[in-house]
C-alpha cells in the first residue's frame, strides 16, 4: 500500500512517502524551490518522494492533506466576523487568499500530481499527535501537540495505544501559546514564525524580571489548561500581532536589526519562563488523564528545549519522546501515519516508522529521544505535525508534581464535556473514518 502525506499552504510545507507503513522518503518544498519556508503545495517534494520509491502517482493508493481547509477557513471567517470593523481589512486579505489557493486543495493535487484516486483530508492537531506517536519506541504513550493553530485547536492532549490515537481535550483559538510568544518574537523585532529561537536564546541574557507583566496576558489554570487576555493583543483582528495596549505595557518594540538592550533581554527571559510554566502544566495534565509513563510532543512549541526540559525533570513522565521534525512541515507524515494505523487498521511489520537501532545503546530518559531522532534521520524522516480533541475518555487518578512556580487560579479553561465514556474501538474506528474522509 502506498500512501502520499502532503502539507503546505501556511509555511514549511513538505511531502511524505509510506509504503506498507514504511517511510519511503519524505521532504520540505523549501529543499527544491530554495525558498525558505516555502508554503506553496509541495509539488517538487512529492514527485521526489515518488521518485525515490519508483512510483508513478497512478501507483498512489491514498493522497492525504494534513489538515481541513474548510474548517479552517470557518474558523478565520468566524474570528474576523466576530471584530468586525477592525478586521476588515484583515479579512479582505484573507478572503484573496482564500478564494484565490487555499480552499481548493484537492483540485490542486489532482492538477499538480495528475492523481485521479481518492484524495483525504487530517486534521492538524491531529497530524501533529500522529508524527510524535507513531514514530515514536513506545507503545502506549500520552500525546501534547502545541503550535500557533490549526482549524481551531491550539494545544492538544491525547493517548496513543498500539495502532490507536485519539485526541481527548483542546484549547482553542484565539488562546494560543504558540501565537503568544510569537506576539513577543515581533515585538523583540524578529520575524515570526521563523525567529523563535532567537527569542529563546535571547532569554539567556536576561532576567525575568517582567513575569508580572506578562502574567497579565495570560492565566494559568490549576487543570493546565490557558486563557489569554485578548486585550493586549491583535492578531485575532488585525495584521499586526499585538495591540496598543502591548506597548503600553512593555513599552516602545525593538526596531529589527537595532541594538540589544537589556530591557528587550529581560522581556524575552520573562516570556520563557511563562512559557515553560504554561508546557508543564499542560504535560503534568497529560499525565493525570492518561496514566502513562511515557510523553510525545509536536508542534511549534515543541521545538522550545527550554521548555521540553522542564518537562523533562517537573512533569514527572519518565520517558519523553520530542519529535525532530515538530512544526507543520512534518503534517506530511502525521497524516500519512495516522491513515494507515489508525483508519486502515494496518500495521507494518515494526508498527513503528524506525529502523532498529545498536541494542549497545542505553535506555535512559534522554537516550530514548537521541535514538528515536538517529533512526528518524537514518529513515529520512522530515518534520511533522497533526491532531484535534474532544473530551471522551474518563480522566485516570493519579497524582502527579506541579511546580511551586506557577502560579494559577482554580478555574479551569479547558471546555466542559458531558458525562465522559469510553468509545468502543468500533466507533473510534468509524469516527476515525469520517475525519480523514471529510475536507471540513
Amino acid at each position: 500500500m502506498n500512501i502520499l502525506g502532503l502539507s503546505g499552504f501556511y509555511h514549511d510545507a513538505g511531502a511524505c512517502l509510506l509504503r506498507d507503513g514504511d517511510l519511503v522518503a519524505a521532504a520540505e518544498e523549501e529543499r527544491f524551490s530554495r525558498v525558505k519556508h516555502d508554503a506553496r503545495l509541495p509539488i517538487q517534494a512529492a514527485n521526489y518522494c515518488l521518485e525515490a520509491g519508483g512510483l508513478e502517482p497512478d501507483d498512489l493508493d491514498y493522497v492525504i492533506f494534513y489538515e481541513k481547509p474548510l474548517l479552517k477557513f470557518e474558523r478565520i471567517v468566524a474570528g474576523y466576523a466576530a471584530t468586525y470593523p477592525r478586521s476588515s481589512r484583515a479579512f479582505v486579505n484573507a478572503l484573496q487568499s482564500w478564494l484565490g489557493q487555499k480552499l481548493w486543495v484537492r483540485s490542486q493535487i489532482r492538477q499538480a500530481l495528475g492523481f485521479d484516486g481518492e484524495i483525504l483530508f487530517g486534521e492538524h492537531h491531529l497530524s501533529h499527535a500522529a508524527s510524535a506517536y507513531f514514530p515514536s519506541p513506545f507503545d502506549e504513550a500520552a500525546v501534547v501537540t502545541a503550535d500557533g493553530v490549526g482549524e481551531w485547536a491550539s494545544t492538544t492532549l491525547g493517548v496513543g495505544r498500539s495502532i490507536d490515537l485519539e485526541v481527548t481535550h483542546e484549547i482553542r483559538y484565539p488562546h494560543s501559546l504558540g501565537l503568544l510568544y510569537s506576539a513577543f518574537t515581533g515585538y523583540l523585532g524578529f520575524e515570526v514564525n521563523e525567529g523563535e529561537y532567537k527569542v529563546m536564546g535571547m532569554a539567556a541574557y536576561g532576567r525575568p524580571t517582567w513575569l508580572d507583566q506578562v502574567r497579565k496576558l495570560i492565566s494559568l489554570a490549576e487543570d493546565g489548561s490557558f486563557r489569554l487576555d485578548m486585550r493586549y493583543l491583535g492578531y485575532h483582528h488585525g495584521l499586526r500581532s499585538i495591540d496598543r495596549a502591548f506597548v503600553e505595557l512593555f513599552g516602545p518594540p525593538r526596531e529589527p536589526g537595532a541594538d540589544l538592550e537589556q530591557r528587550y533581554a529581560d522581556i524575552a527571559a520573562s516570556i520563557q519562563v511563562v512559557t515553560e510554566e504554561a508546557m508543564l502544566g499542560v504535560a503534568q495534565r497529560a499525565r493525570q488523564l492518561s496514566g502513562s509513563d511515557n510523553l510525545c510532543l509536536a508542534g511549534g512549541v515543541a521545538l522550545n528545549v527550554l521548555a521540553n526540559a522542564r518537562i523533562l525533570r517537573e512533569s514527572g513522565f519518565r520517558q519523553v519522546w520530542i519529535q525532530p521534525a515538530a512544526g507543520d512541515a512534518g503534517g506530511c507524515l502525521g497524516a500519512a501515519t495516522y491513515l494507515y494505523h489508525t483508519v486502515l487498521r494496518a500495521r507494518s511489520p515494526s508498527t513503528r516508522l524506525r529502523p532498529p537501532w545498536p541494542d549497545s545503546w542505553p535506555t535512559t530518559t534522554w537516550s530514548v529521544g537521541f535514538r528515536a531522532a538517529w533512526s528518524s534521520v537514518r529513515a529520512r524522516s522530515v518534520r511533522a505535525a497533526f491532531w484535534p480533541i474532544r473530551p471522551t475518555r474518563a480522566p485516570r487518578t493519579r497524582s502527579t508534581p506541579r511546580s511551586s512556580t506557577a502560579k494559577r487560579s482554580g478555574r479551569s479553561h479547558l471546555p466542559r464535556s458531558s458525562k465522559p465514556r469510553r468509545r468502543t474501538s468500533t466507533l473510534a474506528h468509524r469516527s476515525a473514518i469520517r475525519t480523514v474522509r471529510s475536507c471540513c
